[in-house]
């Protein structure tokens, strides 16, 4: 298993996206989170539902991914959050070392 994730969740909107973020980074739960506007379509409650939203790119350890998805849930405005976590397969060793700094616990 990768030592490292990329998280991703979707935000209704830029407010949200950036308070979670922040609150990601303060408790040390990611060392960098990205936010970038998206459009969604999915199915949601038997209807087909489209809408702008704002994608959260997470960058975290894998040790810290449970703390980082109970965090996530308390924040998160929707009733089922997206919360996908892909392993890094590898990276800039400066930045993979600068993660890990970023990211040790607390």
């Amino acid at each position: 298993m990768s030592e490292f994730f990329v998280v991703l969740t979707t935000c209704p909107d830029e407010p949200a996206a950036a308070r979670i973020a922040r609150e990601l980074i303060e408790t040390g739960l990611a060392a960098c989170v990205t936010r970038q506007p998206v459009r969604s379509t999915y199915a949601w409650q038997g209807h087909i539902e489209d809408h702008a939203e704002v994608l959260l790119i997470i960058k975290t350890l894998a040790s810290r991914f449970v703390d980082l998805e109970r965090r996530l849930k308390t924040l998160h405005p929707y009733e089922v959050p997206e919360i996908i976590a892909l392993p890094v397969a590898g990276g800039s060793p400066a930045y993979l070392a600068w993660l890990s700094a970023a990211v040790a616990p607390r």
